[in-house]
């Protein structure tokens, strides 16, 4: 499959927050080691106890589109090639208090609708400023 994000996009920014998440290669939400509350995206302290602690959680990766818009007017030059596209809000089966924004990228914008199962994937980046490889999440219809 071709890239999604085009090669003069900027890249995520890898901290010690969400390095499981963007470098993995499997769907994974941060877990509080002190009550167990799971949450996305990663933060410094836990949405329910306030603890600084965390372990990653894999997650099946299946979920649900939410919500979704379509983007027809590029944010930048560099994705004018691929308007329209959607964005989507998938709310993982698992744990559906988890959403997770994406790219859906084996359907047209026009082909997208709330209710759709989808799964993830991951494109991956190499950013060579790091030397790091990322593996960033989008979705795909199943």
């Amino acid at each position: 499959m071709a890239p999604f994000m085009p090669d003069d996009w900027p890249i995520p920014e890898v901290d010690s927050l969400n390095r499981d998440f963007f470098t993995a290669g499997k769907l994974v939400v941060q877990e509080c080691a002190a009550c167990g509350t799971l949450q996305h995206p990663p933060d410094h302290a836990c949405h329910s106890c306030q603890a600084i602690e965390f372990t990653s959680r894999e997650t099946n990766g299946r979920g649900t589109i939410d919500s979704y818009i379509v983007v027809h007017n590029p944010p930048a030059p560099a994705l004018a090639d691929a308007v329209p596209y959607a964005v989507v809000l998938v709310s993982l089966d698992e744990h559906p208090q988890i959403r997770i924004i994406g790219n859906v990228l084996n359907r047209k914008s026009d082909e997208i609708e709330i209710g759709q199962a989808v799964r993830a994937t991951f494109e991956e980046i190499q950013d060579d400023e790091e030397d790091e490889r990322i593996l960033l999440p989008q979705w795909e219809v199943v």
